[in-house]
């Protein structure tokens, strides 16, 4: 992908923060606030932002399909574009963090090709940051190159979405896996997760859940980064994928070791 192309993206994704999302901030009216379902609200500003993000990007890339999280859920078929070419955008990633006025958020969007991704963006419009990858040729911060860390913690510092696990998958979670770990706070937003694994704050992560919008961009930068992140048993995550779980980690012997301890305690995603 081209550094023009690159530039055009972050402008695209700044204008839409800029314009949309963070006049919206601390500024929601109840109505503009709406559960899709328990616990999983959108907002005007999420809408908005999808328009205006779709727009742009097809104007970038008009032969790729548009995949964004908000057209999905209105229209399943939606999803049948994630084995081609196509654009894959979370308006607002952290959207309950949004619409209660704490904690990050995110727009994340990712390039994706015959359900591989291609490049990654994830702008933090509160820090001004982005975090970018191109595969195959590495992951950067604000054009930087960064490279994945651990945090030097003892014991690593781990990170669960067990809010989505079943209730017996949570408990073999607890028993047999927190106990080996420092176990942080997840920051409710993926777009967050992955760039905390990156720079040492977290050591890794477990995903149950591992939708195209929250995990194709990230997955791709902590892997570009020299991380590893990857299904259970180490095949690689794919956008057009139905599979459920995922881990990231800073390093691969780590991945391999949280990998390791979930199969012999028996914990399966798909349950």
């Amino acid at each position: 992908m081209s550094g023009t192309l690159d530039r055009e993206i972050l402008a695209l994704m700044r204008h839409t923060a800029e314009t949309v999302v963070m006049p919206r901030y601390h500024n929601l009216a109840d109505d503009e606030i709406i559960q899709k379902a328990v616990d999983d609200p959108v907002t005007i500003a999420d809408r908005e932002a999808e328009a205006m993000l779709s727009e742009g990007l097809h104007k970038l890339l008009p032969e790729a399909a548009i995949v964004g999280e908000e057209a999905a859920f209105a229209d399943p078929a939606v999803l049948r574009g994630l084995s081609d070419l196509c654009w894959i955008i979370d308006p607002i990633d952290g959207t309950r963090n949004f619409a209660s006025g704490t904690g990050p958020f995110v727009l994340m969007v990712a390039l994706a090709d015959a359900g591989i991704t291609q490049g990654a963006w994830i702008y933090d419009p509160q820090r001004d940051r982005l975090c970018h990858a191109t595969l195959g040729k590495g992951a950067k911060v604000d054009g930087e190159p960064i490279s994945a860390k651990l945090s030097g913690t003892e014991p690593p510092r781990l990170a669960a979405m067990t809010s989505y696990m079943q209730p017996h998958q949570r408990d073999l979670f607890e028993r047999e896996i927190a106990p080996h770990y420092s176990v942080a706070d997840a920051p409710g937003c993926a777009g967050e997760q992955y760039p905390l694994v990156t720079f040492g704050d977290h050591d890794a992560a477990i995903y149950q859940r591992t939708l195209a919008w929250d995990h194709a961009a990230g997955a791709l930068f902590l892997n570009e980064a020299g991380g590893k992140c990857a299904r259970l048993d180490g095949s690689a995550y794919r956008v057009d994928s139905q599979r459920k779980g995922m881990v990231g980690a800073a390093s691969s012997a780590l991945f391999d070791e949280i990998t390791e301890r979930l199969t012999k305690a028996g914990y399966s995603p798909e349950e």
